[in-house]
Order: structure tokens, then sequence, then C-alpha cells
């Protein structure tokens, strides 16, 4: 077990929801201008370039978060406090319900402009196709997702492994942002990145789905519809993960979500999920309010996966007889 790991996880997750970001200058922004200096001499048209590029970033930066538990040893204070260091760092809770907050603040005063100027804040949407109700759509998928993406899968990965899993999993999701997309530029370089991002999500967004049927009913929604649509809707979503939790979100809130989703690279037909009516502005608040709940309830689950997970003992070295 690991004291200092759960305290860390929890402080780290106190940090988050007092300070929010670290102000000035950020890791995470550091990290994306190192990989884009990395992508300038890297870049090729090609998957191998790109199976380089992400293997170098991810290494790296897996390295230096072993480097510092290596520091840290067996004192459970300085664990705790490289931890919570770390988990303050990449978390995004606090930052994603602040935008999902003014956004729906913005949909319900009618003021779309400024709710299409600030979705891009939230996803990657062609926001200038989108009309009130689909703005609210696509505010509601991002939220879901990305609580699961910036909350619940950092966690995790810090309760697994600890400092090397946070800012290791933070640079998986960042690539993933950076170069994981179906555009002419990115459709082969980017292909590691998103590969690597799909395999890191594949039980966060599993633990983020279930903590979000168990969560429904703190405001308002429905476990039972959360739990179905989840497990009905999930695998037709083109994402093996973001469909986990956007499907019970849908089914907590008792909305629709899905369908055409338009994106600068172009448009996508996607499945529906769920069967209630369109989300509106009342609906984002909501899935806000969702989105935290699922935060403080993967905090104290991930806070117990690091209570109980059994430490690796040290390896002895190995004594050669000798003869008389």
């Amino acid at each position: 077990m690991s004291l200092g790991r759960a305290v860390g996880l929890l402080l780290g997750v106190a940090a988050d929801a007092v300070f929010g970001d670290p102000e000035g200058y950020h890791p995470v922004a550091g990290f994306g201008r190192a990989a884009k200096a990395l992508e300038r001499t890297l870049y090729r048209d090609a998957r191998a370039a790109g199976a380089a590029h992400t293997a170098a970033l991810v290494g790296g930066t897996v390295l230096a978060g072993v480097a510092v538990e290596r520091l840290a040893g067996r004192n459970e204070v300085v664990r705790a406090l490289t931890t919570a260091v770390a988990t303050w760092a990449v978390l995004g809770g606090s930052s994603l319900a602040d935008e999902g907050t003014a956004m729906g603040r913005e949909l319900d005063g009618g003021d779309l402009e400024a709710a299409r100027r600030r979705l891009p804040n939230l996803c990657g949407r062609e926001p200038h196709r989108l009309d009130t109700l689909g703005l609210a759509k696509a505010t509601v998928e991002s939220v879901a997702e990305n609580t699961s993406d910036a909350v619940v899968a950092p966690l995790f990965w810090g309760a697994v492994a600890g400092v090397p899993g946070l800012i290791g999993y933070r640079a998986v999701n960042t690539l993933d942002a950076m170069v994981g997309h179906r555009d002419e530029r990115y459709r082969r370089f980017g292909w590691a990145a998103a590969r690597l991002d799909d395999v890191a999500n594949l039980l966060p967004s599993r633990l983020a789905a279930l903590l979000t049927a168990a969560g429904a009913p703190v405001v308002g929604g429905s476990a039972g519809e959360a739990w179905r649509t989840w497990r009905r809707d999930a695998s037709a979503h083109p994402s093996p993960n973001a469909g986990q939790v956007e499907a019970a979100f849908a089914g907590a809130l008792e909305i629709r979500l899905g369908g055409r989703t338009v994106y600068a690279h172009g448009a996508e037909d996607r499945p529906v999920l769920g069967h209630g009516r369109s989300p509106d502005a009342g609906h984002v608040t909501r899935a806000v309010e969702l989105s935290r709940v699922v935060g403080a309830a993967a905090a104290g689950v991930t806070a117990v996966i690091a209570l109980v997970r059994p430490r690796p003992r040290p390896r002895r070295a190995s004594r050669r007889r000798t003869s008389a």
C-alpha cells in the first residue's frame, strides 16, 4: 500500500478545486511547446515518424516521473507532496467545470455568438455552423468525454503508477489532442499518439461511465437509464472510449447525444446515444454538476486503489556461493 500516494491524489484534487490550473508557467503548456519543436524536426507523412515522436515525448516524460519517484524513495511525506503537485498539474476538472458553466450561462442568456466563441475552449467542433441546440449538445458531449480524459483517467493512472502514471498519461492525452487527428497532415503521423491514447483510456473511460451511473441521482438523473444507455449504445460510437462516458451521460440526463457532428476537417454522422430530448442550456449546467460528482467519486475510488495496491518489493542481490 502507499499512503503517501493516496494522500497526494486527494491533495492534488483539492488544489485543483481551490486554485484551478497553475498560473503563469503551466507544465502541460511547456510540454506542448516541446512537442511542437520536436515535430518540426521529426515530421514526415509516415506512421514511423509519428511513432518516434510519440515514443520520445512519452518515454521522456515517464522517465522524468520515475526519477521523481526514486528521489522520494520510501518517504511517504515526500511521496504525498510530489504526487499532489503532479496531480494538480495534470488535472483539468476545475477548468472544465468553469468553461462548461460559462457556456451554460451564455446559452441560457441567448448569447449565441459568445457561446460560439467559447466552444473551441471545450472541443474541436466547428462552432459557426451550430445553433443553440447544437452548441448545447457539443458542450455536454465534451464535458462528458473530458470528465473521463481530464479527471478520471489521470487519477486512475496516478493510483496505479504514481507520478510516472500521472504525467505519462497527460503526455499521451496531450499528444492525441495535438496530432491525433484525421486530417491530411496527421492521419499517418498522429496514428501512434491516437492509438496509444485509446489504450490508455480503455479502463478509465469505463470507470468514468460506471461512476456516472452511480452519481446520476445526485443531480436528479437516472442511474438505471445511465446504466442501460451505457451498456446498449456505447459500442456504437466510433471511439472505443468517448462513447462509454457520453452514453452514460446521455442516459443519466435522459437526453439524446450523437448524430451529425461537424469538425473543421468535415462532418461525421455518428450513432445516436440515448432516447431522450435534445439537450438545452439547463442540461449543460446539469452535465457540469454531474462531472463534479464523478470527479469527486473518482478521487475517492482511486485513493482506495492506491492504498490497497501492493507496492513492488525491492529486488535483493543474489549471493554467490564460494567454495572453501
